[in-house]
């Protein structure tokens, strides 16, 4: 179950670095001018998750596979870009694909970095790439609402959901508000996600500062945090270019290198756990002698569901899960161990996966 994550943001905010960074690549040309970035580069990364190496050193798993998440750079947006201002606007429907943003702002001082605007200002920067956004669901939404027309009226019951929704969603964004804001019914959920709004997506703010404030933060990446608070959305502080020359060190060199920075983790470990939290994202495991996995799923999924992640056989044919919390696999040494203390369980249809269970499938073919 592969998820992706857009980032976005104005020129010269820091994008391409950090997507380098994530990536450790230099796939992304990160330069000091606005539009650098004129394809959407896109890179996979592990999650760390340190759970799985203990596991797979218990379990003696000759590979060991981390979960997987998948980061789209956009290039750098502009006020305008719905109208086709600057490169925007064409990358609009890569940002549509997406399941979260991740919205790079600048909270960083630096008179040699140009700023698209001439200033540094967090929030105006956030509130730009938002109208843009919302204006490019505008647009869409009543194209969409126009080929809808003919088969509302003949009573196409699809259609006339189709047109509920969108007309819900154009009256938010009319009045200023992200169509996230619109209070959608558990019924109506499949539709809406296939409506494929940009401004339904969660967005992780990520306060790009100055490398003496990476652990602290500044006044700028504090304001940010009290607005993504306000929003019920979530946001990150991490210093792109530290990233980025972390991500070409070797782990015990970078562990050194974040020691005399006075950091505890890599900025880019919190970026990933923090995408995970804002889209409702756990792990569970499984172990044996041939490998150690992680699988992403979503939280609230049942048994079934979480095997279909593996294979859809493994979920049409489900029979039970044979499940072991991690801290009693960790603790008793193992599948065996946990049997003979009578902490394997075999868990049925109706069990809500729980994040850590290690879990082995039995299912019909």
């Amino acid at each position: 179950m592969g998820f992706k994550m857009g980032i976005v943001g104005l020129p010269n905010v820091g994008k391409s670095t950090l997507f380098n960074a994530l990536t450790k690549t230099a796939a992304a040309q990160a330069a000091n001018f606005p539009f650098c970035t004129i394809e959407p580069n896109v890179g996979e990364v592990n999650v760390p998750d340190a759970r799985l190496t203990t596991l797979a050193e218990i379990a003696k798993s000759a590979n060991v596979i981390p979960a997987r998440m998948t980061f789209v750079d956009i290039a750098g947006l502009v006020k305008g870009a719905s109208k086709g201002e600057g490169l925007g606007n064409q990358f609009l429907a890569n940002i549509r694909e997406t399941d979260a943003i991740a919205h790079v702002l600048r909270c960083f001082e630096d008179g040699d970095v140009t700023h698209v605007d001439g200033r540094v200002d967090p929030i105006a920067d956030a509130d730009v790439i938002e109208t843009e956004l919302m204006l490019a669901d505008m647009e869409s939404i009543e194209k969409r609402l126009q080929g809808l027309v003919r088969k509302v009226r003949g009573g196409d019951k699809d259609a006339m959901d189709q047109e509920r929704l969108l007309n819900a969603a154009l009256a938010a964004l009319e009045d200023g508000k992200p169509a996230r804001t619109v209070d959608v019914d558990p019924e109506d959920a499949k539709v809406w996600k296939n409506l494929q709004l940009i401004t339904t997506k969660p967005v992780l703010y990520v306060c790009n500062v100055g490398e003496d404030e990476a652990s602290e933060g500044n006044a700028h990446s504090a304001a940010v945090a009290d607005m993504a608070a306000a929003q019920g959305m979530r946001h990150v502080v991490i210093s792109a270019k530290i990233e980025e020359e972390i991500s070409q060190l070797e782990d015990d060199e970078a562990e050194m290198f974040l020691t005399e920075l006075g950091l505890t983790e890599a900025g880019l470990d919190r970026l990933i756990r923090e995408g995970y939290a804002l889209l409702g994202l756990q792990t569970y495991f499984t172990a044996g002698p041939k490998e150690a996995r992680a699988w992403t799923i979503r939280k609230g999924f049942l048994a079934p569901q979480a095997a279909g992640v593996i294979h859809g056989d493994f979920e049409r044919g489900f029979i039970r899960a044979e499940t072991i919390a991690y801290d009693d696999y960790v603790a008793l040494g193992g599948e065996q161990g946990a049997k003979e203390a009578g902490k394997m369980r075999a868990e049925g249809k109706g069990y809500t996966v729980k994040d850590g269970d290690v879990l082995h499938f039995l299912f019909n073919t």
